[in-house]
């Protein structure tokens, strides 16, 4: 396993009961006016199983009413039955809303068998797997959009502000969406939020999970604990100290901000629209 940074003091972001409500009415207010403001019949949300997709899921059912909101569990191969199974849960039992369940591996596998240079089976190289993930995230963006063409809905995406700021999305994949609700939001507050709201503990502590491919998990790919994190990113990506101070701060290594900033900055281009040229006077 390949070892994973934690901060000895890590910055305490933690949310008053106060703030937490008043972040819940934010979001609600803002799902709705996003959802009035696209004329749409529904929301749709993929349901990962994840914090993510359920907190965002609640806040819509919240802010919409259950008939108002779609969800997608989108299960491949590699997903955990766990998972799969969160997800229906979140849809049916927690939230009473219509879902489908829709595999993608015959996409997956169809785009796969199109490609001369790449087979369905077990690919042996990272960089074929990392590919072969991200088009797993894309299609299920493809998926989640046809419904929402056919419902006359609006998309809505569940990433935070931990995953933003490090370009923890797959482009065009889950990073595709029409707003995303909890974008002001660093993974810790997440998970405080969501047990503010009522979900349930088992959800709220459950490892994050990209499911990218098989064993994968978000803290052993970023090299990083959330908690620690979330500490960088608000003392020296958001906010005024330096590499040095921050270390100092969190007491972790040095190596350990500076690689947070890389992926920051190589991250960019996510975060923003497709460059084209200037305009040039004629």
């Amino acid at each position: 396993m390949p070892e994973i940074a934690s901060a000895d003091t890590p910055l305490n972001l933690r949310l008053s009961e106060a703030e937490l409500e008043t972040h819940r009415e934010h979001i609600t207010a803002f799902i709705t006016e996003q959802y009035e403001a696209a004329g749409a019949d529904v929301a749709v949300i993929a349901l990962s199983g994840g914090i993510d997709s359920t907190l965002t899921a609640y806040l819509a059912v919240e802010a919409l009413g259950s008939g108002a909101v779609y969800g997608l569990v989108l299960p491949s191969t590699i997903n955990s039955k766990e998972n799969t199974s969160d997800g229906e849960r979140v849809a049916k039992d927690l939230l009473d809303i219509e879902y489908d369940v829709i595999e993608i591996d015959p996409l997956v596998e169809a785009v796969l068998d199109a490609n001369p240079h790449v087979s369905a089976g077990e690919q042996p190289d990272d960089t074929t797997q990392t590919a072969v993930g991200n088009l797993r995230a894309r299609l299920r963006a493809v998926v989640g959009y046809f419904e929402a063409n056919r419902r006359n809905g609006l998309v809505l995406g569940t990433g935070n502000r931990s995953e933003a700021a490090v370009g923890y999305f797959t482009k065009y994949g889950d990073g595709a969406v029409d707003c995303h609700p909890i974008a002001n939001l660093y993974k810790g507050q997440v998970r405080q939020l969501a047990r503010h709201v009522g979900v349930p503990e088992d959800l709220a502590s459950k490892t994050a999970t990209a499911e990218l491919w098989a064993d994968q998990t978000d803290e052993a790919e970023l090299g990083v604990e959330y908690e620690t994190l979330d500490s960088i990113l608000a003392l020296h990506i958001d906010g005024p100290l330096s590499t040095t101070a921050t270390a100092r701060e969190l007491g972790v290594r040095e190596a350990v901000v500076e690689n947070v900033r890389t992926i920051h900055e190589a991250s960019a281009h996510k975060r923003r629209a497709p460059p084209g040229p200037q305009n040039r006077s004629l």
